[in-house]
């Protein structure tokens, strides 16, 4: 049986009835980017088809599954590490006390074959101290998977100041790479994120920008340092939040793929883009935990969909503390789930073709883009950061959101909508979180938690 296809005015019709006569163009709303997403998308919308796909093996693991472990004790580190590993996790990342030297870091890492598995640093300022103990771990092993993360720009931008000068701090990074680049040819050395820009509220098109300027910044400081264009970019690891608005974290995600192309272009170079994928810690709420699981497999279903080549999920309780060992398998499992039982990876791009989703991500890389030059041509990250250009943007796009929350025009589930008057607590593990003290030269991008506002009143 064959049914007729409604014409375009019938359709417009029906729409119009559902509406009660108000204009279908009251269901188009602007972003904290000012792009405009519309309520219907087709072909006649001019929309260039898309293809922004990352290397996969359709019949192995399409992605990296990178579990996040924060800790100060090595041989509680090691434990956990090795049970993340054994029970599906590819390669880890490490946070704590453990990275501040190579006899820690090496009992850390006792059992841990570094050639198999990618270990991965988030020592924040301290990155390059990080990277000299890890490449002792690796004992000049050529083929270990080695990340060493060094992302100096980052730190400096959160804190607002660093204990030298930024620029020390990046010639020390490149220093570092240019260092161990020979010894250890499939290491990666900088990461150049977009996530201290996203945490702090920024909208879509400033994190891509911060990533974008980020690479430049680590490109020209590892060149004066002696590395080769190629070698720096090649070494280097893009950085990216996805949350629970999955269509966005996911087009953003292939936005990064076009803005890389277009900046190894500019240097007149062919490298692939790797892209890490973090679970937004923003969209947290810490009242009432369990929610956030439904908010971090969103999120990791986004960074499989959108192409990140590695993705990192938090623990549903990390907005109160570290993740145990149950939160931590949570986060584990979810990605085994997405990629072994949902498949999400069997697609390469699954979002291309999609009229909307191509759409979106040609908006948020164009504004991405545009949001680059406008941050170069301030003289680049750093100098935007310390003339205060990005931070006020950054506090615009918050307010933004803010105000759609207050107004309900935006939900937090379990927070704004849908309340649990009798909340389960859920255990965390604590950790020393004390940041450095620095003298400020900048207004820092401070993370942000949109839920806090709501569980404090609600207290």
């Amino acid at each position: 049986m064959t049914f007729p296809t409604p014409t375009p005015l019938e359709w417009r019709e029906a729409a119009q009835k559902a509406l009660k006569d108000r204009p279908i163009e009251s269901l188009m709303h602007l972003d904290a980017d000012q792009l405009v997403t519309r309520p219907l998308y087709a072909g006649a919308t001019g929309v260039q088809p898309i293809f922004a796909p990352r290397p996969s093996d359709s019949e192995g693991r399409a992605w990296d599954l990178r579990t996040l472990l924060e800790g100060d004790d090595a041989e509680a580190v090691n434990a956990a590490v090795l049970t993340d590993l054994e029970n599906g996790a590819a390669s880890v990342v490490l946070k704590g006390r453990v990275l501040a030297d190579s006899a820690p870091l090496s009992r850390a890492l006792e059992g841990v074959a570094l050639e198999l598995a990618p270990v991965a640093l988030d020592a924040g300022i301290d990155g390059p101290d990080a990277a000299n103990a890890l490449a002792v771990v690796a004992k000049g092993s050529p083929r270990a998977q080695l990340q060493f993360h060094m992302d100096p720009v980052s730190a400096f931008a959160e804190a607002g100041g660093a204990p030298r000068s930024v620029e020390e701090h990046l010639s020390l990074a490149a220093n570092t790479a240019a260092r161990h680049a020979g010894a250890y040819p499939d290491a990666t050395f900088f990461l150049a994120s977009g996530r201290v820009a996203h945490e702090a509220g920024g909208s879509a098109a400033q994190e891509l920008a911060f990533a974008a300027s980020s690479v430049v910044a680590h490109a020209k400081a590892a060149v004066d340092a002696g590395m080769s264009v190629e070698a720096a970019l090649k070494g280097t690891v893009l950085g990216l939040s996805v949350d629970a608005e999955y269509f966005d974290s996911l087009a953003k995600v292939r936005a990064m793929r076009l803005i890389w192309a277009s900046l190894t272009q500019a240097f007149d170079v062919e490298v692939p883009a790797v892209i890490e994928a973090r679970s937004s810690r923003r969209m947290l709420s810490a009242r009432d935990p369990w929610p956030n699981l439904l908010r971090l497999t969103a999120a990791g279903f986004a960074g499989a969909v959108g192409g990140a080549d590695v993705v990192v999920l938090d623990g549903f309780t990390r907005a109160t503390g570290r993740s145990d060992a149950f939160a931590r398998r949570q986060a584990r499992n979810t990605q085994l789930v997405l990629m072994e039982e949902a498949n999400l990876g069997r697609v390469d791009d699954p979002a291309a073709g999609s009229w909307y989703l191509d759409a979106r991500t040609r908006d948020l890389a164009e504004a991405g883009w545009s949001e680059f030059q406008m941050i170069e041509a301030e003289g680049g990250l750093v100098d935007a950061l310390k003339g205060s250009v990005i931070q006020p943007r950054i506090a615009r796009a918050r307010k933004i959101r803010e105000a759609a929350l207050t107004n309900g025009a935006a939900q937090i589930i379990g927070v704004t909508k849908y309340v649990d008057a009798d909340v389960r607590p859920a255990p965390v593990d604590v950790g020393d979180e004390a940041a450095v003290a620095v003298e400020r030269v900048c207004e820092p991008l401070a993370p942000i938690r949109f839920a806090a506002a709501f569980e404090e009143a609600a207290q």
